[in-house]
């Protein structure tokens, strides 16, 4: 049996969330693919989400300690690069690393300690993935592979094929759209900087926390903060009705492994504005606009001013826009996980 550690879709609206969900339901739709039964590791609630042809075993409390694995059980895919549950050492693992963004995000002094747990699961690993090639070299810099490779399979483009529901209280106006956990990593702070001059409306949706009161104090400051609003999370119905109807999507993210809703916006060929640090570049390339690299506000209003020009007057070409979005395949995702699989059982 294969087994896909899922345990993180417990944190819902997270990046890992929408990654376990999402491979999960590519490797179902390729399930006869695979050399083996296949399993997944999941907390109570999510038995049986990916239908009932495949296995569920739900975390257990004391699975941190000790992880009982019967005979069958031949790979185990480790979802992300701290997980705490670790099947014993008869069973084949492949490691998925998201990020390092410890060495942007936390003091130097903690490093140490992050570098120490993410060795140990990198020893553990039978094969070793990372999500861009950002976070490979992240992992080439800080990491003794012992002449290990380390393959770069990235995300996919989360497609929404319902239909869009407008928010309750619909943006009067027009308005920016950013998306992600309020965390300082995020630097939603340096955006309302962007409302000095203009009538849009600044909205950031994602799961709450204290640093919310960091980007309202920003906007109080230039006198804003009646067109800044930090909606908490959102169905996708109604994130995908913001991306498409948003006048710009911004994403000053300063650590980020991936980028899921930068291919979403342009998917949508929206004018997208990023920082320039780790994996974004990567991601966005020439399709979209970068903040300057210390935000400064002066500088930042005039990149978005300019940006916002030079896309009306069609300096992006919106079609291949969309089509670098959609080269990102959840089943091109899958399909390279299940052949890693087929090869540790055999």
């Amino acid at each position: 049996m294969v087994v896909f550690d899922c345990e993180r879709m417990k944190y819902p609206n997270t990046g890992l969330a929408v990654f376990c969900d999402n491979v999960a339901a590519g490797l179902v739709r390729r399930k006869a693919s695979v050399r083996s039964s296949l399993g997944f590791f999941v907390p109570a609630e999510f038995k049986g989400k990916w239908g009932n042809e495949v296995s569920y075993r739900p975390v257990r409390v004391t699975d941190k300690l000790y992880m009982p694995c019967g005979k069958n059980v031949k790979v185990w895919h480790l979802a992300h690069q701290f997980t705490p549950y670790i099947p014993p050492a008869h069973v084949k693992t492949v490691l998925t690393v998201h990020d390092l963004n410890f060495l942007y995000e936390k003091p130097v002094r903690k490093h140490l300690r992050y570098l120490m747990s993410l060795q140990r699961h990198v020893n553990r690993a039978d094969h070793i993935v990372t999500i861009s090639e950002s976070t490979k070299r992240d992992l080439l810099d800080n990491i003794d592979l012992k002449g290990r490779h380390v393959e770069v399979i990235y995300n996919g483009l989360n497609h929404f094929d319902g239909d869009m529901v407008p928010p309750v209280s619909k943006p009067d106006g027009k308005f920016l759209f950013s998306v992600g956990t309020v965390l300082p990593k995020k630097n939603f702070h340096v955006l309302p900087a962007l409302l000095a001059d203009n009538d849009y409306r600044l909205i950031i949706a994602g799961n709450k926390s204290p640093y919310e009161k960091r980007i309202m104090e920003e906007a109080a400051k230039i006198g804003v903060e009646d067109r800044v609003s930090v909606i908490g999370p959102v169905t996708d119905a109604v994130k995908y009705w913001y991306i498409k109807n948003c006048s710009a999507f911004l994403f000053p993210s300063v650590a980020e492994g991936f980028g899921l809703p930068v291919v979403e916006a342009m998917y949508y060929q929206k004018p997208v504005f990023l920082s320039d640090r780790t994996s974004l570049p990567e991601i966005g390339r020439n399709y979209v606009f970068y903040f300057d690299h210390d935000f400064d506000p002066d500088v930042m209003r005039e990149q978005f001013r300019t940006g916002m020009e030079q896309f009306a007057n069609g300096r992006v070409d919106l079609e291949q826009m969309k089509r670098h979005a959609l080269s990102f395949s959840w089943d091109r995702t899958a399909r390279r996980y299940i052949e890693i699989y087929n090869e540790l059982l055999f």
